[in-house]
């Protein structure tokens, strides 16, 4: 999943000064009015769901009917309908709840990773504990490990009556452009 550059989306994203970020201009933030770390990155999480949002039209998330409920810095909870989403036998198709897993996982390492780099899945497993069979099911991704250069996230999907469907577990490379890209891309994924 690949989020704003500022020169894609500006308006969609906080300016610096809203996430608490010094000017780039070597001046020096008054620390008296600076705005508090966890504010800027409740802004962070809601820039990316807006984005989401607004740029979901062809996307997997979009063919999936993955909705973002929820994210910030400690969990990211999404849903999607199992119709639609199925196997022949009318099942949940495992891979649908895989793409779930990785969507949520992947926005959760995003917004660690921070407006300046680029969080890219490297692995995913799942199992697969129970059938789905209709209604929605639901993700949350919570951290397991946050560094510098690798975020790992657990991914539980559970049904509309709270049994375990799915456990996932994510791990992302935090780097600092688009792997295969010449830093002209997006910056995270």
């Amino acid at each position: 999943m690949t989020l704003p550059s500022d020169d894609v989306a500006a308006d969609a994203r906080p300016a610096a000064a809203d996430r608490g970020t010094a000017p780039d201009d070597g001046a020096v933030a008054d620390p008296a009015v600076a705005p508090d770390p966890a504010s800027a990155a409740d802004d962070d999480a809601a820039a990316v769901i807006a984005w989401l949002r607004a740029n979901r039209p062809g996307t997997l998330l979009e063919r999936l009917g993955i909705e973002v409920a929820h994210a910030d810095r400690s969990r990211v909870v999404g849903s999607m309908p199992v119709a639609g989403n199925t196997q022949p036998h009318g099942l949940l198709h495992g891979g649908a709840s895989a793409a779930l897993a990785e969507t949520l996982g992947s926005i959760a390492a995003s917004l660690h990773a921070g407006p300046n780099a680029v969080a890219v899945g490297i692995e995913l497993s799942c199992t697969h504990h129970r059938a789905a069979h209709g209604g929605r099911v639901t993700g949350v991704a919570t951290p397991i490990s946050e560094g510098r250069t690798l975020a790992t996230y657990a991914i539980t999907v559970t049904d509309e009556a709270g049994a375990l469907v799915c456990t996932s577990r994510l791990s992302c490379l935090i780097r600092a452009t688009v792997p295969g890209k010449d830093g002209s891309g997006p910056r995270r994924v």
